[in-house]
């Protein structure tokens, strides 16, 4: 892999990542209340996280201008991995055994795919 697809990877699981801390923003809003309808939308939880979401969009066009489209989907799988650990960690969720389970999976599909790069 060149110096050019590397960066082009990282930066695809990067965009991935900031995607996962968006959605853990969006739940962290969804648990609060709000006095009505405009304010459940228009709050700094919200916003925060769909910004955060555009910014992933556009860095995940930029690293697909090298990264080959077949790639793209198992390096997106990754985002459940860290859905899961920052819900244990920053949401308190319990961690099952089938969802540990299907991050073991997850892995081993990453794993296999990548052995043929």
């Amino acid at each position: 892999m060149n110096d050019s697809m590397t960066f082009s990877v990282l930066l695809l699981l990067f965009s991935v990542f900031i995607s996962a801390v968006s959605q853990i923003l969006l739940k962290k809003a969804a648990q609060k209340h709000y006095p009505n309808r405009l304010k459940e939308y228009l709050n700094p939880w919200v916003i925060t996280a769909y910004s955060i979401f555009l910014l992933s969009t556009v860095l995940t066009m930029l690293a697909l201008r090298t990264v080959p489209l077949s790639m793209q989907p198992i390096l997106e799988s990754t985002s459940y991995i860290y859905v899961s650990l920052m819900g244990y960690f920053l949401l308190k969720e319990r961690f099952t055994r089938k969802k540990a389970a299907g991050i073991a999976v997850i892995l081993l599909g990453i794993f296999i795919y990548s052995l043929k790069f």
